[in-house]
């Protein structure tokens, strides 16, 4: 049996807390050491982001695994490529060091261009969660949220609040109330 060093990566504590990420990516790892006859030495978990070029600086865990996979001369095995990183440079950057990793998602035999488009496309991904997430927090504060907050309205209540609209037209949209200087929803 081949030898090799797991890692698993979620973005958020809260996916750590849940669980539910690592429980799948460690599934989708032993699944395919299984079907290709590899032996899992070790199994390294994290919590952190995979944007950056600098994910060594910031993710201990992976310096650590790619420490391990060296001195076992083993290949770092991740289930998707994004858990390695969503950066083009750095998964790059890894190819041209000649740090062997395999991605269950890809196959044992991925070659380097697949693996760079790839990596293009898990970066392209990143952005666009970023976009979206920017959006979302955006449209939220329109609504009268701010970072952070429930999904419940505010009331608007307290030291110079502002009235809910007269009419109805008014009613559902956005209200700007100078008192807490923010827009807010009025129903």
């Amino acid at each position: 049996m081949r030898p090799v060093v797991s890692y698993i990566r979620v973005s958020t504590g809260k996916q750590g807390k849940s669980g539910l990420g690592v429980e799948a990516q460690r599934e989708a790892i032993a699944r395919f050491a299984a079907a290709e006859s590899l032996e899992l030495l070790t199994e390294f978990v994290e919590v952190e982001s995979g944007k950056g070029s600098d994910a060594l600086d910031r993710r201990p865990r992976l310096a650590e695994v790619l420490a391990k996979a060296k001195r076992a001369k083993a290949p770092v095995l991740v289930a998707k490529l994004c858990r390695l990183s969503r950066d083009v440079a750095f998964i790059s950057g890894l190819m041209a060091q000649r740090v062997p990793f395999i991605v269950t998602e890809l196959g044992a035999d991925a070659d380097p261009f697949m693996l760079h488009i790839y990596a293009a496309l898990a970066e392209k991904e990143r952005a666009l969660i970023s976009d979206r997430a920017r959006a979302a927090l955006a449209q939220k504060k329109v609504a009268g949220h701010s970072s952070g907050e429930s999904d419940q309205p505010r009331a608007a209540a307290g030291k110079g609040r502002c009235d809910k609209p007269e009419s109805s037209e008014t009613r559902s949209r956005p209200m700007f109330c100078p008192s807490s200087n923010k827009f807010r929803r009025l129903d």
